[in-house]
């Protein structure tokens, strides 16, 4: 067995004196632990004493001896009759591997199919996308609701809570779908998910297998993109016109789908809204082919002109249908709220697995979500915020007719929180967003939302909610500005 080394050599300086440096027997350890794990210690070399070793480090035997336990609690080193040796442990010094590179670690397959989307945009960006009035949430209201849910709440809800949700969030749910959206669901089918986000990979875990086909939106919302992916799905951009999705005869025989993303209401980021022979049509082939369809129902809350336009779901009897809907608009995304409605047969096949995959939690919040809806408080909210955003809506297309100095064209408009502005394909709308993230706008480029891109697939998607209507006449003369520069030459 080796000698025992010279440890006060080892540890390279000396052990520092002064309270930022922290307890003298942390730092021992530390440096043992390091000098260990770089070799410098070699495996069954025996340490030196611990009276041996105070007295080489001048401090006290009980530290030293503290750091030694320590070391052996953790699998370090090892006592025995002789005194304490270095334990053999693999080397995480050792080369790697022919052909790993060393600054590239293995990851699994599926997420180099997964692209970046946007660069990241601070929340309070002018005319991001997706993004409610903040400003405007009544946040003493939201306070009370969540007090009396603290204040009124057993100490059992500091545990998990049932796996799918808290039943009394789950049947308020279930009431204002009937009311606001038609759905057909009671509250058993209703699951609660950290956002639509977590809704989606939740309806791709539970329904499709590696291989099979997903039908997206083209162009469409990207979230649903690294969800298939991570699902090893097989995706199949479906051409989007101001029908909505359109699925030909050829399309369902060339790539029959097992799951069939659709944001019918409102369309991503379009806006157009799915006809109703579309609708009836996709119900009924998707009945035929076996296949689901996720009904993205994410602000058509919002609609501006008009009655609401009901959900899909609630069109047919036991349709074929998985409704998700979202508290990041209607509320603010930092709640991370959302549901979906699974179809009552499905749900008795799944909620078993559910249960095991789901483990709850944001109780309190569910709870105070809950009372915010039973109270009145939310639609009252909504109520508010229709008002605000069809003003907002209103004044953006204004300042756009005014401003905006190159040729465009505006679709949506008569719902949610966006505008879609489509530019000649001379103007690059990659580089107009990223030069408007320099300016402090966050505008998204249209082309980055298509998986297919076609020459129209071409302009910015404006988020009026988080920004006041005196903004937008400064901020669209910035763009129109921006989108010149872009112009590409020679096209």
């Amino acid at each position: 067995m080796p000698n025992p080394p010279d440890l006060a050599a080892l540890l390279e300086s000396p052990l520092a004196r002064d309270r930022d440096a922290g307890p003298m027997q942390r730092q021992l350890h530390e440096r043992l632990k390091r000098a260990i794990l770089d070799g410098r210690l070699a495996p069954g070399s025996r340490l030196p004493g611990s009276r041996a070793l105070a007295e080489a480090l001048a401090i006290s035997r009980n530290t030293v001896t503290a750091a030694y336990e320590h070391l052996a609690a953790e699998g370090y080193v090892q006592p025995d009759r002789q005194g304490t040796r270095v334990t053999e442990l693999s080397s995480p010094t050792l080369p790697r591997r022919a052909g790993k590179s060393a600054g590239t670690p293995a990851t699994a397959r599926r997420l180099a199919a997964i692209k970046p989307g946007t660069p990241f945009a601070e929340p309070d960006a002018a005319l991001r996308p997706g993004v409610p009035a903040l400003s405007h949430f009544p946040i003493a209201a939201w306070r009370r609701a969540l007090d009396r849910a603290i204040r009124t709440a057993s100490p059992a809800t500091l545990g998990y809570g049932n796996p799918l949700g808290e039943p009394r969030l789950r049947a308020a749910i279930a009431r204002h779908l009937a009311i606001a959206r038609g759905v057909r669901c009671e509250a058993r089918q209703v699951v609660i998910a950290e956002g639509a986000q977590e809704a989606i990979s939740l309806c791709v875990r539970l329904l499709s297998n590696p291989g099979e086909t997903g039908w997206i939106e083209d162009p469409g919302y990207r979230g649903v993109k690294a969800a298939m992916r991570a699902g090893d799905m097989h995706m199949v951009p479906i051409r989007v016109d101001p029908e909505g999705l359109d699925a030909s005869a050829q399309d369902w025989r060339k790539h029959p789908p097992r799951l069939i993303y659709t944001t019918p209401s409102h369309q991503y980021p379009g806006g157009s809204v799915l006809s109703i022979a579309r609708r009836l049509a996709l119900i009924a082939e998707a009945r035929r082919h076996g296949a689901w369809i996720i009904e993205d129902d994410y602000d058509s809350e919002f609609r501006h002109t008009g009655e609401p336009i009901g959900a899909m779901q609630g069109l047919v009897a036991d349709a074929p249908v998985l409704y998700i809907g979202t508290f990041s608009k209607t509320m603010f995304p930092s709640l991370r709220l959302g549901f979906l409605v699974l179809p009552a047969q499905l749900m008795a096949a799944v909620q078993a697995p559910l249960e095991e995959m789901l483990r709850g939690g944001h109780r309190h919040e569910q709870l105070a979500m809950a009372d915010f809806i039973e109270s009145g408080q939310f639609g009252r909210h909504l109520g508010r915020m229709r008002r605000l955003y069809r003003d907002r809506q209103q004044a953006l297309r204004l300042a756009l007719t005014r401003h905006l100095k190159v040729p465009h064209e505006i679709d949506g408009g008569y719902c949610g929180l966006h505008l879609t502005v489509r530019l000649p394909p001379r103007f690059d709308d990659r580089r107009i967003a990223a030069e408007a993230l320099r300016h402090h706008l966050a505008p998204a480029a249209l082309s980055s939302f298509s998986v297919q891109p076609l020459p129209s697939d071409n302009g910015l998607v404006l988020g009026y909610g988080n920004t006041s209507a005196e903004l937008f006449e400064p901020l669209v003369k910035r763009l129109s500005q921006l989108a010149r520069a872009a112009e590409r030459s020679g096209a």
